[in-house]
């Protein structure tokens, strides 16, 4: 009946075991937005390149922060983009946006305009991800896009080239090869139809979407970040972005309240290292050396003479600078000074009319 009992208590322990090691495995996520860390230690602050308003009274923003969107040309794509670095941008957008709600316009982080027409690239986000060395923001939630929502300018060209085409093979007569079976014209529709509406139901509901790639910039002149627009999808889904700024160098990650630094860190273990030498002296003469009273302590020899080393030092330092402090015995005359020699002159002569007078006085 042991191996019973014993079978439900592993199967406790094991579940335990798997639940804590996949809580330690889990990935976390940075807390402050627009700023990551890797798993090499390295650490990203991309803060002071959002552009934030100015301040109404003119005073600079904090972090010497830029004021205005940044600018992409988009060269042969035909147009320009604006775009904010974790931020929403800060111009408002002039325009409607493409399949979007008016309450989310204030959240857009990247548009462009295509023949007056502004399409949404995504909502503001600050989630930075490290992949290896590479630094990623991703803004999600534009507008539509895919085969069923193309813009004016491509529904036309595709109607002018389903008209071309219809004008090349209009009288061209097609065999029906199952005319026997009879309904092949209709099966064969049917089947068309068929394919095209599962082509429609593989064209989910997409939305675009930005992809910025952050490198480091260490040109000691650049002051800003610089935007340049790389490629987007034939679906014209995802539009890709590389952002080159100092702050996208790796850096040393700062000290958060109520984190322990590497100094108290190491003090701490100097601290518990000197405690442990402590107290195992102590116990050891203790219990057997059968030591009383300083000499418990371990090395008791060494530290008295360091002690009277030390104290020996301060008494010889004391005694050197007592010397220069000054004396409380007044002024006096240094003997090679003029106003010396005078003096002692002065004590002679007067010295000398004393031994005279009492020479005279005792002949008398």
């Amino acid at each position: 009946m042991r191996p019973q009992t014993t079978y439900p208590a592993l199967l406790a322990l094991l579940g335990l075991a798997a639940a804590e090691d996949k809580a330690a495995t889990t990935p976390t996520t940075t807390a402050t937005a627009c700023t990551a860390s890797s798993t090499s230690g390295a650490f990203y602050d991309l803060r002071p390149d959002m552009a934030v308003k100015a301040p109404k009274d003119g005073s600079k923003p904090a972090h010497n922060a830029p004021t205005v969107d940044y600018r992409a040309r988009g060269h042969d794509y035909g147009s320009d983009f604006t775009l904010n670095i974790c931020g929403p941008v800060v111009e408002p957008v002039d325009g409607e946006v493409h399949d979007l709600k008016e309450e989310l316009w204030r959240n857009i982080s990247a548009y462009y305009v295509s023949k007056g027409d502004v399409y949404s690239l995504g909502m503001q986000s600050g989630e930075l991800i490290t992949r290896g060395k590479e630094l990623v923001l991703q803004y999600t939630g534009g507008s539509l896009c895919g085969k069923k929502h193309k813009s004016k300018s491509d529904r036309r060209s595709d109607g002018e080239r389903l008209t071309s085409r219809g004008a090349v093979h209009e009288g061209a007569a097609y065999k029906d090869y199952e005319d026997d079976e009879g309904g092949s014209s209709a099966g064969n529709s049917t089947a068309v139809d068929a394919l095209k509406k599962h082509d429609d139901d593989d064209d989910d509901v997409r939305r675009k979407s930005a992809t910025i790639f952050f490198s480091c910039d260490k040109d000691p002149v650049a002051t800003a970040a610089s935007v340049a627009f790389i490629a987007t999808d034939p679906d014209e889904c995802n539009y890709v972005f590389k952002v080159k700024s100092q702050h996208a160098c790796a850096g040393a990650e700062p000290h958060k309240p109520g984190s322990v630094g590497p100094g108290p860190v190491f003090l701490i273990i100097l601290v518990i290292a000197v405690l442990v030498y402590l107290l195992g002296g102590i116990f050891y003469n203790r219990t057997v050396s059968n030591a009383r009273g300083w000499k418990q302590l371990p090395n008791y020899s060494l530290w008295a003479g360091v002690w009277s080393f030390m104290t020996d030092l301060f008494f010889i330092a004391l005694s050197s600078c007592a010397r220069f402090l000054p004396s409380r015995r007044g002024y006096h005359y240094l003997a090679g000074s003029p106003s010396g020699r005078t003096r002692s002159s002065r004590d002679r002569d007067a010295e000398n009319r004393l031994i005279d007078q009492l020479d005279e006085e005792w002949d008398d």
